[in-house]
């Protein structure tokens, strides 16, 4: 008797040393059946197409603060509770904005063109047009005071030809050089062919402008601005929008963790879009992928060491309004240190690799990676750091925090033609493609949340500073106003 307790010990002891050794065969055993649980799980039974579906053909579009903003925080709500999940909302207040009315003119001759939130509610506005190029600080400091009291041209993204190396701006920080110096309202030339017309917000913090905001298509944008070469162009602008403080949500899904609870990651996705379309890529696709990694998860039980919380974003495309949300709470609570990873999905499709803002998850993600490739072919483990801003990682790596997303897929469709546009439907979606972040996603999710040490830690402030200025954010930062180090 005594000899099969001992035997019973040492053998638990064996058990025990396996499931604590990470590099141990019985650990990479169960690592492997996991993978293939969560892929088989996916393939057979996601339903992320169908909901978006059914989402952008009977809901609508999901404008941040409309009632089918609205609708839209209900059906992911109800859609989560369904799968057995623990649900609840995130209330945040916001500017709800909306267009009414845009009449546009060059010389008398009329534009097509549409309004970018938060534009003023009332513009009567007639006004010469100077040629800003890319709307760089560079232009404005080219033309000096010439800009003030004018109307600004500027091509949304960088022109061909403009020398190498030159970084863009976001459109809300090309809007703020342009009343930063002086101007009276700001005309975007989209980089689209066949006169596309997008939208999208031109403010920084979710406010209402002081100066309208219009965007206009490739080919009438590129007459104008060649006639501006030789003749005097003056724009008429009469703009009617709406504007009202309001609630919106998040809709946040909660897995406690079983080892480490008090370490989470956070995985998220925004689901608002703008009304133009319905939003079907940007970003039905990152917000479908995301409920239905969490869909998965619970259906196989899934024991994750660190908790999880899963979010969906609202305000996303006002101004980062719902991350920025979240983040303030866990600031307002403490728990920020809590956060050791997060995980965003905004337009992502049939990812190939990992995507980390740290070197230092580069060996890590290699590593489990190379597992998840051998069980998955779609997946080429081609990991990689991308850095960048105005996105839903960016209120958490602003404090530091490593983030990461999928790579090396591409939009179905051509889909990035249509990113804000009156084209954004569902027409635009691969359902491979889709399912495809579906399990990538959740495999990246199963990687952090079960890694025996993340590699990569929360930055301090010094480290932050540093690490931003490597990656070249801090003009973009200080015209946002979000840089807070100073000089």
């Amino acid at each position: 008797m005594k000899r099969i307790y001992l035997i019973c010990l040492l053998l638990s002891g064996f058990v025990a040393q396996a499931q604590e050794n990470p590099n141990s065969a019985q650990a990479q055993e169960n690592l492997n059946i996991t993978f293939s649980r969560i892929i088989s799980e996916v393939n057979q039974h996601a339903e992320a197409y169908d909901r978006l579906k059914y989402s952008t053909e009977h809901l609508g579009h999901r404008l941040t603060g409309s009632e089918n903003g609205r609708k839209a925080e209900e059906y992911a709500f109800k859609l989560l509770q369904s799968y057995g999940l623990d649900v609840s909302y995130q209330p945040f207040s916001s500017e709800s904005w909306a267009r009414e009315s845009l009449s546009l003119t060059f010389n008398r001759d009329p534009i097509a063109a549409v309004a970018l939130a938060h534009s003023p509610i009332k513009v009567d506005l007639n006004a010469e047009i100077i040629d800003l190029g890319n709307g760089l600080e560079a232009d404005y400091q080219r033309v000096g005071d010439k800009i003030k009291g004018k109307i600004a041209l500027v091509y949304l993204h960088i022109l061909p030809n403009s020398g190498k190396d030159l970084k863009n701006l976001h459109r809300s920080e090309k809007t703020a050089l342009a009343e930063k110096y002086g101007a009276k309202g700001i005309i975007f030339i989209n980089s689209v062919a066949n006169n596309v017309l997008l939208t999208g917000t031109a403010s920084i913090t979710g406010q209402l402008i002081n100066i309208p905001a219009i965007c206009i298509g490739l080919e009438d944008g590129l007459k104008w601005k060649e006639a501006l070469a030789s003749k005097v162009v003056k724009a008429s602008i009469n703009m009617r929008n709406k504007a009202a403080k309001t609630q919106s949500r998040n809709i946040l899904v909660r897995m406690k963790g079983t080892e480490l609870p008090n370490e989470k990651i956070v995985i998220g996705g925004h689901l608002d879009s703008w009304d133009l379309a319905t939003g079907a890529i940007d970003n039905g696709i990152g917000s479908y992928a995301v409920m239905d990694i969490a869909r998965t998860f619970k259906k196989l039980a899934l024991a994750n060491k660190r908790s999880i919380d899963f979010v969906l974003f609202m305000g996303e495309e006002q101004g980062l309004l719902g991350a920025k949300a979240y983040v303030d709470a866990v600031l307002k609570e403490g728990s920020l240190d809590q956060i050791k990873y997060m995980l965003n999905f905004d337009m992502v499709n049939a990812p190939t690799g990992f995507s980390t803002t740290r070197e230092e998850m580069i060996p890590l993600l290699n590593a489990q990676g190379e597992k998840y490739a051998a069980l998955d072919s779609t997946f080429k483990n081609n990991n990689a750091i991308s850095v960048g801003l105005h996105s839903d990682h960016q209120p958490f790596m602003l404090r530091g925090i490593p983030t990461g997303t999928g790579r090396g897929g591409k939009l179905p469709n051509n889909a990035g033609m249509y990113y804000h546009s009156n084209k954004d439907d569902f027409s635009l979606v691969n359902k491979a493609g889709l399912t495809q972040t579906i399990r990538v996603g959740a495999a990246y999710l199963y990687i952090l949340a079960n890694a025996e040490e993340l590699p990569a830690k929360k930055l301090a402030d010094n480290e932050l500073v540093d690490f931003l200025n490597k990656a070249g954010l801090k003009e973009p930062l200080q015209i946002s106003g979000e840089w807070r180090w100073g000089n």
